[in-house]
């Protein structure tokens, strides 16, 4: 919220999800790893999927916490057939919570939907375009009931989207989940935006100092480095599996724009910033039996 408030990029929906932070982010961290290119990368894959596959396709956010992606796509008019979103059952009653109490939340909802009544309780919502499911990503058998309850269609496109989720799981369990997804949607596309490089110095003093903030990393092994987040993907099912870091994704970004947030704030540590951006990468997988 603090780096749309100081104008990186547009969000009208996130101060209905996030109080007011007290606290000023380091310009470091809205300029690169957890903000601005991480959001204008991630969404990049995101529309190039909708595009390809004319909205005829379904999104599943995975541990999407107060993520507002479905408002703006139906602002842009490129929502997908079906919008789904899972994460613990206590996240998902906090983000009904706030949806039934905000009008602008709770509007575009009841406009996209048709057909019978809205169903809503403390821990789902569905309606015929968004759904909110409260499940646990380490346990894929219980995860694929609920989502089917709530129409998950098998047949369709499917894109998976997980934006620091799979780091926090074992190896195995974050397996588990690729593998599920993997041999469960003939076509589909796998994003995972995560940290990279922890086995250098600067990725030690990151997990230190997460640790003394009481967060434990179980994945982090994977997070060796582009060349294992690309293994794990392929070696689970995956046809097609790429990762690149931030740094390169900054590079790619329209740089008008960069020139632009560039002077929003002024960055003392031009060389913390570049290293951050080698810690996080981008991985994209896909598997796609009718050539799209």
């Amino acid at each position: 919220r603090f780096a749309v408030s100081v104008g990186y990029w547009k969000d009208p929906y996130i101060q209905y999800f996030v109080r007011q932070a007290k606290e000023r982010k380091a310009p470091e961290i809205n300029r690169g790893k957890g903000y601005y290119a991480r959001v204008h990368g991630v969404s990049y894959l995101i529309k190039a999927f909708l595009k390809k596959t004319e909205c005829n396709c379904q999104i599943v956010n995975l541990g999407a916490g107060m993520d507002t992606l479905f408002w703006r796509l139906k602002d842009e008019n490129l929502l997908p057939r079906k919008y789904f979103e899972v994460d613990f059952p206590m996240i998902v009653a906090r983000k009904i919570h706030n949806i039934k109490s905000k009008p602008p939340l709770s509007k575009p909802i009841m406009e996209s939907h048709s057909g019978d009544s809205l169903l809503i309780d403390s821990h789902s919502l569905d309606s015929s375009r968004y759904s909110i499911v409260g499940a646990d990503l380490r346990f894929s058998s219980d995860l694929e009931e609920k989502l089917k309850k709530h129409d998950l269609d098998i047949h369709l496109p499917t894109l998976l989207v997980a934006e620091c989720v799979l780091v926090y799981m074992t190896p195995q369990q974050s397996a588990n989940l690729l593998k599920w997804a993997a041999s469960t949607f003939p076509v589909a596309m796998f994003i995972n935006y995560e940290q990279v490089n922890m086995t250098d110095r600067f990725g030690q003093i990151m997990i230190e100092n997460l640790q003394r903030r009481q967060c434990n990393l179980a994945g982090v092994e994977v997070c060796r480095s582009l060349d294992s987040q690309r293994e794990r993907l392929l070696l689970n099912g995956w046809e097609t599996a790429r990762a690149i870091d931030m740094m390169k994704v900054y590079s790619f970004l329209p740089q008008a724009d960069v020139k632009r947030i560039e002077g929003l704030e002024f960055l003392d540590e031009k060389e913390l910033f570049e290293q951050l951006m080698q810690h996080y990468c981008i991985c994209w997988a896909s598997k796609d039996s009718s050539n799209l």
